[in-house]
């Protein structure tokens, strides 16, 4: 249904834009036809309507219609316009009134198409969004279908070059596919027999089979376009004023409208031709159609740029009031930090060094994350060995070896260790650092410090925060001593270690209460309470539909920087919006000014006031424009 409108709208539009034209063109004739003036305005007034029925039908439809609903008199700028023509025609001005409607009408098919580059900049997601599939059937064979056909446990052909139809799990192959649809990201990803794949995405130029995890319906693709929709119609604070009192605006210039008619002639003895002439420029300078359109396009153009780099808003209050930010909570793992233990440093006895690929080797056999950071450290020393390793769960592991006893486990396994390394693992600790001892028959002869490192972008935006003056607070489950040296390396302003995830919520009800308008930045799983109960709630998921769900903001790809990339968008959101009233409001000024002492003609009056709405228009669409890489 929603496509058939979308091509409904398209073709009212290329209609109403022939007849504009076809407008101009007669228009134009009358100052070459060798017709009479009373022809001559008979045509005007056919071109008028050509160009101009409708914005003229906009502004009388919508009146009448929002007059019932409201069950008060709801006008809107369109019908100021209308009412202006009509009494120009009145003065038999048709010229005037022919010209008044094309150079409104102009600025109101400037004004859609404007409001549709940003719109179109975000809904031609749903270009891509998969129609067909490839299903293998039971017997090996395949069968295109439609992609709502497609059940959980499916299994799907995937050919070189096409698109994954939903998200699912890769079953046979190895490929590399282009996220860029689901996360932003230009460069492939390189996936194999396990992977998660999503629909949308486009595979390189291997062929696959998928398992399907999802119905097309509940995809991450699925959850972005919903997402898409409520930006749209999620408008920001300004934009809602603007919206909320256009009416009583529109009425408050019109009941003026009737008083100069009235009072005019008995207070300065005006003829009623000249009345109704300066009457009628105050109606078209007094016109808020710039003001009307300083909001909505500039925050349209913000959404639709900050969502082609894989930052997406659901809506327009969101980002309008990113700027007015007073604190950031972060999570720590996997948001501040990589949420993956590395090695930080290790020393070894000279003599041991030997046992390396020893330690790696049995290493290898265990599955705790300690274990692979361990593995991924020493890579290189890695040789083939045959060993039998015991792991102690809560101690670490053992082995036999060249009849040696190898142990790599916690320094509370070892009775006496030398000072030396009682003295490192003591000043590793006191970093927030995880120690394990190496030792050889019972005798420590090495250690490895890991530790869950900083992602490499989270203190240069902790440094943006601080020159912003907003305030950073790290919030993690981690004892004292490991999230104090995290918060302290990255430097952050306040770290609250051993909170709960059902804690969570709480901190950020008290550092809004202290601090003001406060966002939270998590995973969107563990953190959804905190994320809800935040001013504003971002989720850091590449991808993840639980992150899409939760958030008011979903930052695709797992990198700190798109929080200042959406921040500085916000600021010059608002710089915009400013300089769009502001101008708007001068402009309508000076010209009622010039209105109301007679220096200023209906054509001048049009001109001027729709070539402000012009350059309010085109100095929205500025923020279509990236920001600088941070």
């Amino acid at each position: 249904m929603a496509h058939t409108h979308h091509h409904k709208k398209t073709a009212f539009w290329a209609t109403t834009q022939c007849h504009y034209f076809l407008g101009i063109i007669l228009f134009s004739l009358t100052f070459f036809l060798p017709i009479s003036q009373q022809m001559s305005q008979i045509l005007d007034i056919i071109a008028l309507l050509l160009s101009g029925y409708h914005v003229m039908i906009e502004g009388i439809v919508d009146t009448i219609k929002n007059t019932k609903v409201n069950r008060k008199f709801t006008p809107n700028t369109h019908i100021l316009m209308t009412l202006a023509a009509l009494g120009a025609i009145i003065l038999g001005e048709s010229k005037e009134a022919a010209l008044l409607i094309f150079i409104f009408a102009g600025a109101h098919f400037l004004e859609e198409y404007v409001a549709g580059k940003s719109k179109r900049e975000i809904t031609k997601l749903l270009e891509m969004n998969p129609t067909e599939a490839r299903r293998v059937k039971s017997d090996g064979t395949v069968e295109v279908i439609s992609v709502d056909q497609l059940q959980v446990g499916d299994r799907v052909q995937v050919q070189n070059g096409a698109q994954v139809p939903t998200d699912g799990m890769i079953a046979e192959g190895a490929v590399s596919i282009d996220e860029s649809t689901i996360n932003g990201e230009s460069i492939p990803r390189e996936k194999t027999v396990g992977d998660p794949v999503f629909g949308a995405t486009m595979n390189g130029n291997s062929t696959f089979t998928m398992t399907v995890t999802k119905n097309s319906e509940d995809t991450v693709f699925a959850k972005i376009l919903k997402m898409v929709a409520q930006s749209q119609n999620n408008l920001s604070p300004t934009a809602a004023g603007i919206q909320k009192y256009e009416p009583v605006y529109v009425t408050a210039v019109l009941a003026i409208f009737i008083l100069l008619l009235v009072s005019f002639p008995i207070l300065f003895g005006w003829s009623w031709s000249d009345t109704f002439s300066r009457s009628l420029v105050f109606l078209v300078s007094a016109s808020p159609c710039a003001i009307a359109v300083s909001a909505i396009p500039a925050t349209l153009a913000g959404i639709s740029n900050l969502a082609r780099q894989g930052i997406l808003f659901k809506g327009g209050s969101f980002l309008a009031n990113f700027v007015n930010l007073k604190a950031i909570a972060f999570d720590k793992t996997g948001t501040l930090t990589q949420g993956k233990p590395k090695v930080v440093a290790y020393d070894l006895d000279p003599e041991f060094t030997a046992i390396l690929p020893v330690v790696v080797a049995m290493e290898k056999q265990s599955n705790h994350p300690l274990a692979t950071a361990i593995v991924a450290e020493f890579e290189q020393a890695e040789q083939l060995l045959s060993l039998e390793v015991e792991n102690r769960v809560g101690e670490g592991l053992s082995a036999t070896f060249d009849n040696k006893l190898i142990q790599v486990a916690k320094p509370s396994v070892f009775d006496q260790v030398a000072v030396k390394w009682t003295t490192l693992r003591k000043s590793h600790e006191s970093q927030g650092e995880t120690v394990v001892y190496i030792a050889v028959d019972r005798q420590v002869v090495g250690f490895i410090a890991i530790q869950d490192v900083p992602q490499e972008q989270a203190i240069s935006v902790i440094n943006y925060l601080k020159k912003e003056t907003i305030q950073s607070i790290m919030i993690t489950g981690d004892a004292q001593l490991t999230g104090q040296a995290i918060g302290q390396a990255i430097g952050v302003d306040t770290i609250l270690t051993n909170v709960l995830p059902e804690q969570k919520a709480a901190n950020i009800t008290t550092n809004k209460a202290k601090f003001g308008m406060i966002a939270m930045v998590g995973d969107g799983v563990n953190d959804a309470p905190a994320l809800a109960t935040a001013d504003i709630g971002i989720a850091m998921g590449e991808g993840t539909d639980v992150a899409i769900e939760t958030a008011d903001v979903v930052l695709m790809k797992n990198n700190l920087t798109n929080i200042v990339k959406a921040h500085q968008v916000s600021k010059r959101l608002k710089r915009i919006v400013f300089q769009n009233i502001l101008f708007s409001l001068v402009v309508v000024f000076f010209l009622v000014t010039m209105s109301l002492i007679g220096n200023l003609s209906v054509v001048a009056g049009v001109m001027a006031h729709e070539g402000s709405t012009v350059i309010v228009l085109l100095n929205s669409l500025r923020l279509l424009i990236p920001t600088k890489p941070v």
